[in-house]
């Protein structure tokens, strides 16, 4: 009776369901999902947002700018310069070549892709081109090929006068003779040739300040290795090239015939011709000809293989192979200046 009566009795009874009922309420709030606000999830959607548009944006630059072509052809102009100046070049030279050369050519890559936007959407291989997929507009990328250009011309120009017009002309030459030629005449190979052998000679010419008889015979190098390379790549990439009415291999209407193969062959005579010249010539030595040689008779081999086989197997050896060919190439002509313990 007392234990009903008793006001200790309610106290507990109070205290113990206060204490229970605030006991739920710390353990719900804990338990509860942590909704973030609209404010901060707004800032993280926008700085994610930004994060994807740069890493793009990037991507798209490279694309613009065919980033691993033109690695290539600022390898071709930064050997040339190693081998004419040897040792002798600083640094900051080398710097300030790589950024010219590589910024002219970005810049003639970019003016071909506005040029080309109609047709890169003909071909599997460029439909993703940012110019030509409408990820970047035309005037973006004329903006960016006109600053590449001044910025590298500038560059160039640095070095003397010539380097800096020799850098024009590639330019020149490339976006506005070599590009739109493609459409019409497989003569364009032999056009596109000449910008194409000129980074040799702008590298030789940074560190010389005149053509000499060196920058001539890389020039020339260069410029025969480029037939039988676009050759093989047009024998590769036929169905698109057709696709966007593109004419680059050497017959009649463009057909594939025995006809690459031999005239690839050929030209793979002439730099055999262009290695022993070098050498009556006193630029080369003994052992760097014969190199040289050696490279060239296994290039001439898959050329042959074309013209005996006429298989697209047989074109992708001669692609393959030409991609090597040029870089050996000119580095046994600079191994050849390093053990020289000179400059040609």
């Amino acid at each position: 009776m007392c234990r009903n009566t008793c006001p200790c009795a309610k106290v507990s009874t109070i205290t113990d369901t206060d204490f229970d009922k605030k006991k739920r309420e710390k353990q719900t709030h804990f338990m509860r999902p942590m909704v973030p606000s609209r404010k901060s999830a707004a800032a993280d959607s926008s700085g994610v947002s930004a994060t994807s548009y740069s890493r793009q944006w990037v991507r798209d630059w490279a694309l613009l700018v065919k980033f691993r072509l033109s690695l290539m052809v600022l390898f071709s102009a930064l050997i040339s310069f190693g081998i004419v100046g040897g040792s002798q070049a600083a640094w900051s030279a080398w710097l300030l070549l790589a950024m010219g050369g590589f910024l002219v050519t970005g810049a003639a890559n970019a003016l071909n892709q506005v040029l080309e936007r109609e047709y890169d959407v003909l071909m599997k291989r460029t439909a993703n081109r940012p110019v030509a997929a409408g990820r970047m507009s035309v005037s973006q990328a004329v903006l960016l090929a006109g600053l590449m250009a001044v910025g590298g011309l500038s560059a160039l120009a640095f070095f003397n006068p010539l380097t800096g017009f020799l850098g024009t002309l590639s330019l020149v030459t490339y976006a506005f003779l070599y590009t739109p030629l493609k459409r019409y005449s497989s003569l364009s190979v032999l056009v596109g040739a000449i910008p194409g052998a000129l980074p040799v000679v702008i590298g030789a010419v940074a560190w010389e300040g005149s053509w000499s008889h060196t920058a001539s015979m890389l020039f020339i190098l260069q410029f025969l290795w480029q037939f039988p390379h676009f050759w093989a790549v047009a024998w590769v990439a036929d169905e698109d090239y057709r696709r966007a009415g593109f004419y680059l291999l050497p017959t009649r209407e463009g057909r594939k015939t025995p006809m690459v193969g031999l005239l690839s062959f050929g030209f793979c005579l002439l730099l055999f011709l262009n290695a022993v010249l070098g050498y009556g010539a006193g630029l080369i030595s003994l052992w760097a000809m014969l190199a040289l040689c050696l490279i060239n008779g296994y290039f001439a081999g898959k050329c042959w293989a074309l013209y005996r086989t006429c298989t697209e197997q047989a074109a992708r050896r001669q692609m393959f192979v030409s991609f090597l060919h040029l870089p050996f190439s000119l580095l046994v002509v600079l191994a050849d200046v390093m053990l020289s313990g000179g400059s040609l």
